[in-house]
Protein backbone atom coordinates (compact mmCIF):
# COMPACT_ATOMS: atom_id res chain seq x y z
CA UNK A 1 0.00 0.00 0.00
CA UNK A 2 1.26 3.42 -0.98
CA UNK A 3 0.14 5.13 2.26
CA UNK A 4 1.66 2.63 4.69
CA UNK A 5 4.42 4.93 6.08
CA UNK A 6 1.94 7.75 6.72
CA UNK A 7 -0.58 5.38 8.31
CA UNK A 8 2.11 3.89 10.54
CA UNK A 9 3.16 7.40 11.61
CA UNK A 10 -0.47 8.16 12.50
CA UNK A 11 -0.70 4.95 14.55
CA UNK A 12 2.47 5.84 16.46
CA UNK A 13 1.26 9.41 17.13
CA UNK A 14 -2.01 7.95 18.38
CA UNK A 15 -0.15 5.74 20.84
CA UNK A 16 1.61 8.82 22.27
CA UNK A 17 -1.67 10.79 22.58
CA UNK A 18 -3.61 8.11 24.48
CA UNK A 19 -2.15 6.89 27.77
CA UNK A 20 -2.73 3.17 28.33
CA UNK A 21 -3.14 2.43 24.61
CA UNK A 22 -1.33 -0.86 24.04
CA UNK A 23 -1.73 -1.30 20.28
CA UNK A 24 -3.08 0.18 17.09
CA UNK A 25 -3.78 -1.48 13.76
CA UNK A 26 -5.15 -0.33 10.42
CA UNK A 27 -6.65 -3.06 8.25
CA UNK A 28 -8.74 -3.42 5.14
CA UNK A 29 -12.38 -4.35 5.64
CA UNK A 30 -11.55 -7.84 4.39
CA UNK A 31 -8.95 -8.44 7.11
CA UNK A 32 -5.59 -7.57 5.54
CA UNK A 33 -3.11 -5.63 7.68
CA UNK A 34 -2.33 -2.20 6.19
CA UNK A 35 -0.11 -0.95 9.04
CA UNK A 36 0.31 -1.96 12.66
CA UNK A 37 1.91 -0.96 15.95
CA UNK A 38 0.84 -3.88 18.14
CA UNK A 39 3.73 -5.19 20.23
CA UNK A 40 3.08 -8.63 21.66
CA UNK A 41 -0.05 -9.24 19.56
CA UNK A 42 -0.32 -11.09 16.23
CA UNK A 43 -1.51 -8.37 13.82
CA UNK A 44 -2.81 -10.77 11.15
CA UNK A 45 -5.06 -12.49 13.67
CA UNK A 46 -6.39 -9.18 15.00
CA UNK A 47 -7.04 -7.95 11.44
CA UNK A 48 -8.95 -11.13 10.60
CA UNK A 49 -11.02 -10.91 13.79
CA UNK A 50 -11.67 -7.23 13.09
CA UNK A 51 -13.08 -8.16 9.67
CA UNK A 52 -15.35 -10.75 11.27
CA UNK A 53 -16.53 -8.30 13.95
CA UNK A 54 -17.07 -5.65 11.27
CA UNK A 55 -19.34 -8.03 9.36
CA UNK A 56 -21.46 -8.62 12.45
CA UNK A 57 -21.49 -4.91 13.37
CA UNK A 58 -22.61 -3.89 9.87
CA UNK A 59 -25.43 -6.43 9.97
CA UNK A 60 -26.42 -5.25 13.44
CA UNK A 61 -26.60 -1.59 12.41
CA UNK A 62 -28.57 -2.55 9.29
CA UNK A 63 -30.99 -4.80 11.18
CA UNK A 64 -31.68 -2.15 13.81
CA UNK A 65 -31.94 0.75 11.36
CA UNK A 66 -28.99 2.62 12.84
CA UNK A 67 -27.36 3.44 9.48
CA UNK A 68 -23.81 2.81 8.31
CA UNK A 69 -21.21 1.36 10.70
CA UNK A 70 -19.03 3.91 12.50
CA UNK A 71 -17.49 2.24 15.54
CA UNK A 72 -17.50 -0.79 17.79
CA UNK A 73 -16.33 -1.03 21.42
CA UNK A 74 -15.66 -4.32 23.17
CA UNK A 75 -14.78 -4.40 26.86
CA UNK A 76 -12.99 -7.35 28.41
CA UNK A 77 -11.73 -7.96 31.93
CA UNK A 78 -8.28 -6.62 31.02
CA UNK A 79 -9.18 -3.80 28.65
CA UNK A 80 -10.87 -2.55 25.51
CA UNK A 81 -10.86 -3.22 21.79
CA UNK A 82 -12.22 -0.29 19.80
CA UNK A 83 -12.79 -0.42 16.04
CA UNK A 84 -13.54 2.64 13.92
CA UNK A 85 -14.49 2.99 10.25
CA UNK A 86 -11.60 4.55 8.31
CA UNK A 87 -12.77 5.70 4.92
CA UNK A 88 -14.40 3.47 2.34
CA UNK A 89 -12.30 0.35 2.70
CA UNK A 90 -10.39 0.34 5.99
CA UNK A 91 -10.84 0.15 9.73
CA UNK A 92 -8.77 1.25 12.71
CA UNK A 93 -8.56 -1.09 15.69
CA UNK A 94 -7.20 0.11 19.03
CA UNK A 95 -6.23 -2.02 22.02
CA UNK A 96 -6.25 -0.37 25.44
CA UNK A 97 -5.82 -1.23 29.10
CA UNK A 98 -8.87 -1.38 31.35
CA UNK A 99 -8.04 1.96 33.01
CA UNK A 100 -7.96 3.95 29.74
CA UNK A 101 -10.03 7.12 29.53
CA UNK A 102 -12.73 5.83 27.17
CA UNK A 103 -13.81 9.35 26.18
CA UNK A 104 -10.26 10.18 25.15
CA UNK A 105 -10.00 6.83 23.35
CA UNK A 106 -13.08 7.68 21.28
CA UNK A 107 -12.03 11.27 20.62
CA UNK A 108 -8.54 10.37 19.40
CA UNK A 109 -9.70 7.16 17.69
CA UNK A 110 -12.30 9.03 15.65
CA UNK A 111 -9.80 11.70 14.62
CA UNK A 112 -7.18 9.14 13.66
CA UNK A 113 -9.66 6.99 11.75
CA UNK A 114 -10.69 10.00 9.68
CA UNK A 115 -7.06 10.78 8.84
CA UNK A 116 -6.22 7.14 8.10
CA UNK A 117 -9.32 6.83 5.94
CA UNK A 118 -8.19 9.85 3.90
CA UNK A 119 -4.70 8.38 3.46
CA UNK A 120 -5.96 4.93 2.46
CA UNK A 121 -8.66 6.27 0.13
CA UNK A 122 -6.15 8.60 -1.59
CA UNK A 123 -3.69 5.74 -2.03
CA UNK A 124 -6.44 3.53 -3.49
CA UNK A 125 -7.43 6.26 -5.95
CA UNK A 126 -3.81 6.68 -7.08
CA UNK A 127 -3.47 2.91 -7.54
CA UNK A 128 -6.62 2.52 -9.65
CA UNK A 129 -6.08 2.87 -13.40
CA UNK A 130 -8.22 5.57 -15.00
CA UNK A 131 -11.55 4.20 -16.13
CA UNK A 132 -11.86 3.78 -19.87
CA UNK A 133 -14.86 5.61 -21.25
CA UNK A 134 -17.70 3.76 -22.96
CA UNK A 135 -16.98 5.60 -26.20
CA UNK A 136 -13.33 4.49 -26.12
CA UNK A 137 -14.35 0.87 -25.43
CA UNK A 138 -16.89 0.96 -28.27
CA UNK A 139 -14.25 2.07 -30.75
CA UNK A 140 -11.72 -0.53 -29.63
CA UNK A 141 -10.94 -2.92 -32.44
CA UNK A 142 -8.96 -6.10 -32.63
CA UNK A 143 -5.96 -6.34 -34.94
CA UNK A 144 -8.10 -7.65 -37.83
CA UNK A 145 -10.44 -4.66 -37.60
CA UNK A 146 -13.50 -6.46 -36.23
CA UNK A 147 -15.17 -5.60 -32.97
CA UNK A 148 -13.99 -7.63 -29.97
CA UNK A 149 -16.14 -10.59 -28.98
CA UNK A 150 -17.99 -10.22 -25.70
CA UNK A 151 -18.74 -13.20 -23.55
CA UNK A 152 -21.22 -13.49 -20.74
CA UNK A 153 -20.72 -15.35 -17.52
CA UNK A 154 -23.42 -16.99 -15.47
CA UNK A 155 -24.67 -14.91 -12.59
CA UNK A 156 -24.59 -16.32 -9.11
CA UNK A 157 -27.46 -15.78 -6.70
CA UNK A 158 -27.13 -12.83 -4.38
CA UNK A 159 -25.46 -13.63 -1.10
CA UNK A 160 -25.53 -11.80 2.23
CA UNK A 161 -23.25 -8.80 2.40
CA UNK A 162 -19.69 -9.79 3.23
CA UNK A 163 -17.20 -7.76 5.24
CA UNK A 164 -15.33 -7.08 1.99
CA UNK A 165 -18.11 -4.80 0.75
CA UNK A 166 -19.29 -3.55 4.11
CA UNK A 167 -20.56 0.00 4.28
CA UNK A 168 -18.50 2.08 6.64
CA UNK A 169 -18.43 5.80 7.23
CA UNK A 170 -16.32 8.14 9.27
CA UNK A 171 -18.67 11.12 9.14
CA UNK A 172 -19.81 12.49 12.49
Amino acid sequence: MDAEPEVLDELRRLRTRIPRLTGALAASVDGLVLAQDTPGVEPEGIAALTAAALGVAVRMTDATGQGDFRELLVRGVHGYVATYAAGRGAVLTLLAQDRVNVGRLHLEGRRASTRIGELVDEAAERAEPPAQSRAARATTRTTNGSAPTRTRTARTPASPRSAANARTTTES
